[in-house]
């Protein structure tokens, strides 16, 4: 549990139906498993001590009776286990007969939660054997179950199960049809500060089901803002006219982090992050101020599991503004530029500009940037040739980025500027007095600005608007030159991390290779157009990333962003988890390393983390004042939309985070 990571598990054993004896041994061999793994939560099946598909047998006392002979032997059996578990069973009680989760932690069992809702169609027929909840929560000494080492059980709903090391690790439980319910017992449990939801259950399968399972605890685990553990009864249990496939899931907040394979017994774990699960809901305005009302307040009850530094069976995707399924991305890539390409439509309309001006330098960031120039003037209506792309070489750009840059306007179709900026900086250099053999920060910025000042005079003289071509990357970083490319009238790529700009360009031009395609017999042109389009991307794609500003040597980029600042898709991931998450250095340090071990070694991604948060810090101040663009992922750097953050703020505290570590 170290960072706020519980190694979870979800367990389905092998079972006979009505052997309690067998499932017995069953359920402590998968104890055991779980535990030895790491597991600090632990969660059996509905009624799986006696099996869910009893039937009229729950009605013989002998059944009953060894149900609680075995829980008695399964408490002894832990009392070793450092782990909070829980196990269904039936449970007579005052007369009526309970279907129960005991929860059960070092020997003790601290609690019978029992099911509110009975489900009583189609094939289920649970009211002909059990009772609902009752009425109020009570505390009972229930001899057949202590044996005098403990003073007394909670039996009935809204039982809390609050870790003692570590206060925000709450757990409460629902029972299969509960998690159905339009308002469940868990929905009262998280708002009373339950981060963790388990689920006993034993749901038969048919065609659909499954589909259908996933979705609803996904659903209910993100309006809740909590992990939820479900583990489902498997084949043991089927019988008569029900199958059940054993599907287990993990999810915390609508993500799922393991499932089980279909059809098939087993065990599955997970981490559930518990303080990303605190933070979210502190963020989460909605649920802060959600109240139910005219409910019991719920039964608080301690367990004692330890603190441990266990290796993490949970995923971190590499490139987290990037989703790995190929029909995901696609998805993603088609409305990031519909979103970049609205808001800029909407900004032209709205300010009545005739053109739009942009900067073109044979790298990817430009390259999307036109890309979505066209698709907005698409949308218009208006005449790619009033799209001003303007190609401006200084002392460092190469044939190679000159060439792409020039062929990727061409086969657009828009209006094509060449203006060398060499001749006017070198008069700069004259009067600041700036010897232009030193190749410092004054040498690189000077060439930058004057990019821009020859953008915004040409957008004044064409009653245009000049469209900026940073990227979110570059903003976290502060990677641009201030009042040069930095400014712009409308950003199309703010809110673009730099991992996901080439898939957007791949994806685009790919539409556009794809409209053409339909119309090839009447506009043959246009398919010359589109080849050159995707000749030109293809050698965008392959260039290294650079601001060629200082002078290349045999036309060979030597000056490489990556080499300076430190690789991309490690910022992307320190930015993500830093902003979506808010984790921690040190945390966002132990999941890089266990995400890039294959990569880069420690000391690499330290390094490279300690210049994210030094440079993010210092350079907030070009951020508070950066022109509007379209917020297009879940995590941006707006001031005025998501992060409000001071441009005077201390990295002190961030940095000491990442000096204590020991590596």
């Amino acid at each position: 549990m170290n960072d706020g990571f519980v190694k979870v598990a979800a367990v389905t054993p092998d079972i006979k139906v009505a052997n309690v004896e067998f499932n017995k041994q069953e359920i402590c061999k998968g104890i055991k498993e779980a535990s030895d793994y790491g597991a600090k939560i632990i969660v059996f099946p509905e009624l799986c001590i006696t099996g869910y598909t009893c039937g009229d047998l729950f009605a013989q006392e002998l059944l009953l009776e060894q149900a609680k002979v075995a829980l008695v032997e399964i408490k002894k059996n832990t009392s070793n286990i450092d782990a909070l578990i829980f196990i269904g069973l039936p449970f007579a009680r005052g007369g009526k007969l309970y279907n129960v989760v005991a929860t059960l932690n070092k020997g003790k069992i601290l609690g019978l939660t029992t099911k509110t809702h009975l489900p009583n169609y189609r094939d289920m027929y649970e009211m002909r054997y059990f009772s609902s909840s009752p009425e109020f929560t009570t505390y009972s000494t229930f001899p057949e179950l202590i044996e005098g080492e403990e003073d007394g059980i909670s039996f009935g709903p809204n039982l809390l199960f609050r870790c003692v090391e570590m206060k925000e690790l709450i757990v409460s439980v629902e029972v299969c049809e509960d998690l159905w319910a339009p308002v469940s017992p868990g929905v009262h449990a998280a708002l009373e500060g339950a981060t963790i939801i388990v689920n006993g259950s034993a749901s038969n399968d048919t065609i659909g089901k499954y589909k259908m399972r996933q979705d609803l605890i996904k659903a209910h685990s993100s309006r809740l803002i909590c992990g939820y553990i479900y583990a489902n009864a498997g084949e043991g249990e089927s019988t008569t006219d029900s199958v059940f496939g054993g599907h287990n899931l993990i999810v915390e907040n609508g993500q799922i982090l393991a499932e089980a394979d279909e059809f098939k017994n087993g065990i599955i774990y997970s981490d559930i992050d518990i303080k990303r699960i605190v933070i979210e809901r502190q963020k989460n305005t909605t649920f802060r101020s959600s109240k139910v009302k005219g409910e019991e307040e719920l039964w608080e009850i301690p367990f004692s599991v330890s603190l441990s530094s266990e290796k993490l069976d949970r995923e971190f995707p590499k490139t987290p503004f990037v989703p790995e399924d190929a029909k995901a991305l696609e998805r993603s890539c088609k409305e990031a530029l519909q979103i970049q390409a609205l808001g800029l439509k909407k900004r032209l309309e709205h300010t009545g500009a005739r053109t739009a001006v942009i900067g073109i330098s044979g790298g990817l960031d430009s390259t999307l940037a036109l890309l979505v120039v066209n698709k907005a003037f698409e949308l218009i209506g208006k005449d790619k040739q009033e799209v001003l792309a303007v190609i401006m070489p200084g002392f460092g750009t190469t044939k190679g980025t000159y060439e792409n840059g020039v062929a990727l306007c061409k086969s657009l179709g828009v209006t094509l500027k060449e203006i060398s900026i060499e001749k006017a900086v070198l008069q700069h250099f004259d009067d600041i007095n700036h010897d232009p053999s030193v190749y410092d920060i004054t040498y690189e910025n000077a060439q930058a600005r004057e990019r821009t000042q020859i953008l915004m005079d040409i957008a004044n003289q064409t009653n245009g608007l000049v469209i900026g071509t940073g990227n979110m990357s570059e903003l976290a970083l502060g990677w641009a030159t201030y009042n040069g490319d930095h400014m712009s009238m409308y950003g199309v790529n703010v809110g673009v991390p730099k991992t996901l700009i080439k898939h957007l360009i791949q994806f685009e031009v790919a539409r556009l290779d794809k409209e053409v395609n339909k119309e090839v017999n009447k506009k043959a042109g246009k398919r010359v157009a589109v080849d050159e389009l995707n000749e030109a991307v293809k050698n965008i794609l392959e260039t290294p990333i650079s601001p060629e500003l200082l002078p290349s040597k045999d036309e060979t980029i030597t000056q490489k962003t990556e080499d300076v600042v430190g690789p991309y898709r490690l910022h992307d991931f320190f930015l993500y988890y830093m902003l979506k998450y808010n984790y921690s250095p040190s945390k966002i340090y132990r999941v890089a390393v266990f995400t890039f071990e294959d990569e880069y070694d420690k000391e690499t991604i330290l390094k490279w983390l300690k210049v994210f948060y030094t440079r993010f810090f210092s350079q907030q101040f070009k951020r508070s004042c950066m022109p509007d663009g379209p917020a297009v992922c879940s995590v941006s750097l707006s001031p005025r939309a998501t992060l409000r953050m001071p441009s005077d703020a201390c990295v002190n505290l961030w940095l000491k985070d990442l000096e204590e570590l020991q590596i």
